[in-house]
């Protein structure tokens, strides 16, 4: 689990991921590149907040910046996500390792006072 205790990138996935906007833009994304435009149409925020959206996905990672001519193209980069389901498995696993050894060691305890 250690290697993921400086991870920077896990902390930018997670921190991007916790605006409903950007999970939402990221769904947008899953599906097929987009352009600004595009991406800001079903949200009812300006182009410069969307652009901050996209900028901080940008950042953890989450989403790459295309261009073409003029325009600014997003699609999906799924690896800063499977780091972090990378980290949460492990976690989920080492915890669920500590409550079993926890359970054994109280039913053995509770075995003793019977």
């Amino acid at each position: 689990m250690d290697e993921y205790n400086t991870d920077i990138g896990i902390d930018r996935a997670f921190r991007a991921l916790a605006d409903p906007t950007r999970r939402a833009i990221l769904s947008q994304l899953v599906a097929a590149p987009s352009r600004v435009t595009e991406i800001a149409a079903p949200h009812a925020i300006s182009l410069n907040a969307v652009s901050k959206h996209l900028q901080m996905l940008e950042r953890a990672g989450l989403v790459e910046r295309h261009r073409r001519g003029r325009e600014h193209w997003f699609s999906f980069n799924q690896q800063p996500l499977q780091r972090a389901q990378g980290w949460v498995t492990e976690t989920l696993e080492f915890w669920n390792s500590q409550l079993d050894n926890l359970e054994g060691y109280l039913e053995a305890q509770e075995k003793v006072s019977d």
